[in-house]
């Protein structure tokens, strides 16, 4: 009776272990507002998000000074004394901005260091709330500490709590407390809260500059409820152009951290939907429960944490982390090998393997594989061909996107269950099962080489060894058992189905398909079995094709999915002329009151002006000329000698600007250049040194980040044969207010579209020698001025 009932069981346990995973690595209580106030409440950190996430509050903006004064009211009615630190920060890609962070110290009783609690609370300029971004690190801190200080337990070591500034802009705030701030030297660790969306899990990642075993043990140890964590994404991390304020404090104060950010619902990231109602409770939750586990284990533990050697780890359902040292990568691997070659030897010996049939089950493996990658690929480009609006989404998530992941998931089951449609009817089915071993083996061998931090997967292997042996074994296994032997694979595999096209955007989504038919081969032993996968393919088919409409009958935009659309007015000085510009390439009602119902797109290159997604200037058309007040350049020579001449360079603006951007021909390299006193670190690539000023790779010199009219001042030297002559932007986001524009204002279901210059009144100005000298009558007495601007 059981072997009549164990597919069925078997088939459930599967289920059980798909659910399991996704629901046990979050907290799902939301506690109230009435929790004890010792206590983490998520409702009450959530009340903080609604206050702070009210408007965009961006550098600048007006909305940006009432959250630091919310914040800093929050921690004095803690009776905690707060500082703002405030100074220009020029960091290492020449972005310069003047951010003021809000610091505390709380002291301990020990004579060691401190550890450092962090988060920004700045917005992503100019629509973002910032409700997940990072409002959601900002209420975390604040109701973690409180619970905290009203628990008034004694400790050890200092606790800094650090609200850093500019953030978004360039990590300007991070950087400025690490150079000049004294309790830097002091923080030895730091724990900083991120997001990246606005829900799902909260990831826990790593900085360091040695190894990672003794912060790993000691997350271990600090036992959090729900830790989702993996060497694997923080080795993709680690690759990808997202650094974080954690990062400024690794790469210039050599301190260990922790970085804590959830990704889900990837459309919300730096747009105008990141408000209150769209963040996740549970995510919120999440980062909560990370800060009190660890609070209150490194409130007394030892804060220095630099190690000799890397672990390789993941996360299990119930809260169980998994580790092991690197060390052990390539004995498991041979192991691996070997365990391989000696069941295969086992296998035709005993003929219980039969090289035929072996070779056979490559033919169902690889039509599953590639089938299942080339039919995602393909139906995500036709996609985008049948519903270009999705190429209106920066990020290249749509607000759909999580139903072409499962639709991904299913169609790839389709073709892999059609694929082994016969398996129950095979005699070999151990001999099925090579196949998909091998290249397990194979990949393997390759993460063992090029991709440590997924080295773990060789465990999956491993299981995998005991099935065949289980399998070669008995004419009819327990499949029971087989399934329980197939769910690490699922709990190790699972999660990064639907994380890396969430993470990195659906042109990706491929991926998705190639992890399902891996995760389907490793639970193959059971379904290998089943009689009806026939049937199974037609109704994963049937679910993809449910998937797949509601994804299209969700794929227009509306109030609660809106459309991101842009618009620029850009003044050339130099040209006397005005012209409306927008990134999109869907023309809707409000873009085409400036570029008519059918503008045809163009490829526009307008230096400085690409987003980083590589997004273009699409729609250009004659704007009406405006009264704009130009800034005042003067630019003077202040020393000589043979071989060099150095200048001083004044910009001031006449009128209220968010950012001023300079740009000079790449090959023209300066002996020194500093900005309102600053100068800019190297950058290296590999061996090679570069430094945006004086060995450089574009032809930008400096973004800077200006508040309300402030002046930039540059003093510079150059070579005697070489003269300055540069291209200024400055920029204002105040579009939609100019009153004589008259800018009608967006729909309901339209937003701003995010990651690039956007709402935005630009002057274009060229700056170069001696053209213009006797239009500056100030210069002309002076004596010294020998340009102003063309």
């Amino acid at each position: 009776m059981l072997k009549k009932i164990s597919p069925v069981l078997a088939f459930f346990l599967i289920l059980f272990a798909v659910w399991l995973s996704y629901y046990s690595s979050r907290p799902h209580e939301i506690k109230p507002s009435t929790a004890p106030a010792k206590e983490f409440s998520t409702e009450r950190a959530f009340l903080h998000v609604q206050n702070i996430a009210q408007k965009p509050h961006f550098v600048g903006s007006a909305e940006h000074n009432k959250v630091r004064n919310y914040i800093v009211n929050q921690l004095q009615d803690l009776d905690l004394q707060v500082q703002v630190q405030e100074g220009f920060s020029l960091n290492k890609m020449g972005e310069m901005a003047r951010p003021q962070n809000i610091i505390c110290r709380i002291e301990g009783s020990g004579d060691g260091g401190a550890i450092a609690i962090m988060t920004h609370y700045d917005s992503d300029p100019h629509s973002s709330y910032g409700a997940s971004d990072a409002g959601s690190g900002v209420a975390t801190i604040l109701e973690g500490i409180r619970a905290f200080v009203t628990a008034n337990i004694p400790h050890e070591n200092d606790i800094i709590l650090l609200f850093t500034d500019a953030e978004e802009l360039g990590l300007n705030g991070a950087e400025l407390f690490i150079k000049e701030h004294p309790w830097a030297e002091d923080v030895e660790l730091a724990l900083n809260f991120e997001s990246r969306g606005s829900g799902g899990n909260s990831f826990m990642l790593l900085e360091t500059n040695t190894a990672n075993s003794a912060l790993i043990e000691a997350f271990k140890e600090a036992g959090p409820d729900y830790p989702v964590t993996n060497s694997l994404a923080y080795s993709v991390y680690k690759m990808l152009p997202n650094d974080t304020d954690l990062t400024v404090m690794r790469e210039q104060g050599n301190i260990n951290g922790f970085n804590f950010a959830f990704i889900d619902d990837h459309f919300d990231y730096h747009t105008a939907t990141d408000i209150p109602k769209n963040l996740d409770k549970e995510s919120l939750a999440q980062q909560g429960n990370y800060l009190m586990a660890l609070l209150y284990y490194f409130k007394d533990a030892e804060l220095s944490l630099d190690s000799a050697e890397d672990l390789l780890y993941f996360n299990l359902p119930f809260g169980k982390i998994i580790s092991y040292p690197f060390l052990w990568i390539f004995p498991m691997l041979l192991l691996a090998i070997l365990l391989f070659a000696a069941l295969l030897s086992y296998g035709f010996s005993t003929a219980r393997l039969e090289l035929k049939n072996v070779l056979r089950g490559f033919i169902p493996f690889l039509i599953s594989l590639a089938g299942s990658g080339l039919a995602v690929y393909l139906l995500w480009k036709f996609c985008l061909m049948i519903y270009p609006q999705y190429g209106e989404i920066e990020q290249g998530f749509p607000y759909n996107g999580y139903y072409y992941i499962y639709a991904a998931i299913f169609l790839s089951l389709t073709i892999s269950f059609f694929s082994y449609r016969n398996s129950g009817k095979y005699r070999g089915k151990a001999s099925l099962f090579i196949a998909p071993l091998f290249f397990w083996l194979f990949l393997c061998c390759i993460t063992a080489l090029y991709l440590k931090g997924a080295a773990y997967f060789v465990i999956c292997f491993f299981f995998g060894l005991v099935q065949l042996f289980v399998m070669m074994r008995q004419k009819k296994p327990n499949l029971l058992l087989l399934a329980l032997l197939s769910l690490p694979a699922v709990f190790i595999l699972l999660p990064f189905v639907d994380a890396f096209p969430v993470a990195l955007g659906l042109g990706i989504l491929f991926i998705s398909a190639v992890l399902t038919v891996l995760l389907f081969c490793l639970l193959l032993p059971v379904f290998g079995y089943f009689r009806r996968n026939k049937d199974f393919a037609l109704l994963c088919f049937i679910v993809f094709n449910i998937l797949f409409i509601t994804a299209h009958f969700k794929s227009d935009f509306s109030k609660e999915r809106p459309k991101p659309n842009s618009l620029v007015y850009l003044y050339d000085a130099d040209k006397n002329n005005a012209n409306w510009y927008s990134y999109d390439k869907m023309p809707d009602e409000w873009i085409s009151n400036f570029f008519g119902k059918e503008p045809e797109i163009q490829d526009i290159h307008v230096t400085g002006f690409d987003s980083k997604y590589g997004s273009r200037f699409t729609y250009k058309a004659d704007a009406p000329e405006i009264d704009l007040k130009e800034p005042g350049i003067i630019l003077k020579i202040t020393d000589s000698s043979a071989t060099e001449n150095s200048y001083s360079l004044k910009i001031a603006p006449n009128r209220e600007v968010n950012r001023m951007e300079l740009f000079a021909e790449r090959n023209l390299d300066f002996e020194a250049f500093e900005v309102n006193g600053k100068k800019a670190d190297s950058v290296y690539l590999g061996e090679n040194r570069f430094h945006i000023f004086q060995k450089r790779w574009n032809d930008r010199l400096l973004l800077y980040h200006a508040t309300g009219k402030d002046t930039l001042r540059i003093t510079f030297r150059l070579k005697n044969d070489k003269e300055p002559e540069f291209v200024l932007f400055e920029s204002s986001y105040d579009l939609l207010e100019n009153q004589q524009l008259e800018i009608p204002e967006r729909r309901a279901w339209m937003i701003p579209r995010p990651f690039v210059v956007n709402d935005a009144v630009i002057i274009r100005k060229t700056i170069k020698m001696g053209e213009t000298q006797q239009n500056n009558t100030a210069a002309n007495e002076a004596g010294q001025i020998i340009m102003n601007s063309n």
